[in-house]
């Protein structure tokens, strides 16, 4: 009997050693989960805090990370070809150890176009507006979004941004014609891209001189690839756009065949002069014309408004020997003010401010004649070129000025005079320097009268003779300017450029007739586009294409009526198709009607 109490005594003991260890080992466990748990919720508050360090904007953490995690990135691109693709991404991020971008992909990913392997030829899209650059190519890594478990946690950014690469941003023309312009209009082209839109660059290059600029597109702050490692090693952005448009560009700059204008322009003047309104609007800069009107100022009084020449004055290189001179000459040949302005000197909207109202700009051949986009309507651009420098081999600046819309008269003058000229052959090479050459290519250069058409970017003689310094011979550059200056229209008439399109022709019919065996008629007549009532048309045409079925070539009429008939090398017997549109003004197309199919 006391066997078995104390028997049962031991199993109660040992019971309750067995519960007590049972209880303070899930209290143990409880307590690890529960610091895990802390642990893993300060850490997405650090990570919460890492994006909210790129952004303001709230962001849960945990479902971005789930929702990359379930989800991985998603891609849909517009455009066939990396020239013209800009894809939009959910949850595209940057792997700054690596310097690459990565795909995640899970069973919800998508990716359009999905190119397999001809993502890489030679890539997804371009970085930058510039074609003809492998530099700027856009290609990503792929991983299964798994690999997410084993890699840095990943900080968001939850701005919509757009990413892209600046070409040249230490030069003032390729920061206007390749980034500011197409970014510009990129943003137009999504809605979501907006003012409080991010912008990061991915070239690589530092802030450079003109990166004011750039803040003008949004109210955030731009990120350089260089900041993107100090957010973590691994960033996500929620949505993203990537890639610029190329719509906006005017000029190609030589790398496939030499400099020149675009053989393929899309852009107007009057998109240009958009974007300068809008950037001026940024700077706080009131046009002169724009205060006239809101002042409801009177024609004479518009006549009588202050006219003034511009002169860029540079002070280091292509300098003008005898500006002082030439200011005096200016001043009285013309009766105007002459104003200088410096880029180095003077700040970037007080320089804008004084162009906008300026009847005449001139410089030497430089990246600062990019400011005469913000010309009045009818002022002169004057661009000066030194000795063996031909002008109509660069003409970035003639090309946007005479660009439909724009209205600016473009004047080139070019000296002919190698005496007026002075050489910095000892200066490094790309500031013309030729002294590191080979003598007889040095003696070659030294020779030429005119540089030959090349190619981009380090044709030494090229180099050599635009960072000239010129003494301009007063008389000539007087006699080419009047000359020029003949052929402007009326600062006073000039207006924008229509670009109103005549719509379909109405109610296209046709009849026909058959005469004789060998001999018939066709009769098309049709009534007017319907907007043309709304609009002031000093001359109207049609244009009818006939083609017999079946053959490959049609034959084109211009007619300056409503209703035709048409006997020469019509058949009998035969079904022809006919096409009808309206040209007015000159050169301005409407849209072919649908086509009619006649049976003689």
């Amino acid at each position: 009997m006391r066997a078995s109490v104390a028997g049962c005594k031991m199993s109660i003991g040992a019971l309750l050693n067995g519960l007590l260890v049972s209880v303070v080992a899930a209290l143990l466990w409880k307590y690890s989960k529960l610091s895990e748990h802390a642990a893993l919720l300060e850490e997405e508050l650090h990570m919460t805090q890492q994006s909210q360090e790129v952004s303001q904007a709230h962001i849960d953490y945990h479902v971005a990370l789930q929702a990359l995690q379930e989800h991985g990135t998603r891609m849909v691109c517009t455009g066939k070809m990396h020239t013209d693709r800009i894809c939009r991404f959910d949850y595209l991020c940057y792997c700054s150890e690596a310097e690459e971008f990565v795909f995640f992909h899970s069973n919800s990913s998508v990716m359009l176009p999905n190119l397999g392997s001809r993502r890489f030829q030679p890539a997804l899209l371009d970085l930058s507006s510039v074609e003809d650059h492998n530099t700027q190519y856009f290609n990503f890594l792929e991983l299964p979004a798994a690999a997410l478990k084993f890699m840095p946690k990943p900080v968001f950014v939850p701005d919509v941004t757009l990413i892209l690469n600046r070409f040249n941003p230490d030069n003032l023309m390729h920061v206007f014609h390749d980034d500011l312009i197409p970014a510009f209009y990129t943003m137009m082209q999504y809605s979501d891209l907006d003012d409080e839109a991010r912008l990061v660059f991915m070239e690589g290059w530092g802030e450079g001189p003109h990166f004011d600029l750039y803040r003008l597109l949004s109210s955030k702050q731009p990120l350089l690839k260089e900041q993107l490692k100090n957010f973590g090693k691994l960033m996500c952005f929620t949505k993203s756009y990537v890639g610029l448009s190329k719509m906006t560009t005017w000029y190609q700059y030589g790398f496939v065949q030499p400099q020149g204008p675009k053989a393929n322009m899309l852009v107007s003047g009057n998109e240009i002069r958009q974007f300068a309104r809008v950037l001026m609007d940024k700077m706080n800069i009131t046009r002169v014309e724009e205060m006239e009107k809101d002042g409801g100022s009177s024609e004479d009084e518009k006549g009588k408004r202050d006219e003034y020449i511009v002169l860029f004055s540079r002070s280091t290189t292509r300098l003008i020997l005898n500006e002082a001179e030439l200011i005096m000459a200016l001043a009285q040949e013309f009766q105007m003010r002459v104003v200088t302005v410096s880029l180095e000197e003077q700040s970037f909207p007080s320089t804008v401010q004084v162009i906008s109202g300026a009847s005449m700009l001139m410089s030497m051949h430089g990246a600062q004649l990019i400011t005469s986009l913000f010309l009045p309507r009818g002022a002169v651009v004057v661009e000066l070129f030194p000795f063996a420098v031909n002008p109509e081999q660069y003409t970035p600046y003639k090309t946007l000025a005479t660009l439909p819309g724009m209205d600016l008269h473009y004047v080139s003058w070019r000296n002919t005079k190698e005496e007026n000229t002075i050489t910095h052959p000892d200066k490094p090479w790309d500031q013309g320097g030729i002294t590191h050459l080979e003598k007889e290519e040095q003696e070659r250069i030294l020779a030429s009268k005119d540089v030959p058409r090349h190619l981009c970017c380090r044709n030494p003689e090229w180099l050599f003779r635009i960072y000239q310094d010129t003494l301009v011979d007063i008389p000539s550059f007087l006699e080419v300017l009047k000359e020029g200056m003949k052929t402007k229209p009326s600062v006073r008439r000039s207006k924008p450029a229509s670009t109103v399109h005549p719509g379909r022709v109405r109610e296209p019919q046709c009849q026909t007739s058959v005469q004789t065996t060998n001999e018939a008629k066709l009769t098309v007549s049709w009534q007017i586009p319907w907007n043309l009532k709304y609009l002031k048309v000093r001359e109207l045409k049609y244009e009818v294409w006939i083609q017999e079925q079946g053959e490959n070539t049609y034959m084109p009429y211009i007619l300056p009526q409503q209703n035709y008939t048409f006997s020469e090398n019509i058949k009998p017997f035969t079904t022809y198709l006919v096409w009808v549109r309206c040209i007015f003004n000159k050169n301005l197309l409407g849209p072919f009607a649908d086509v009619l199919m006649c049976r003689t």
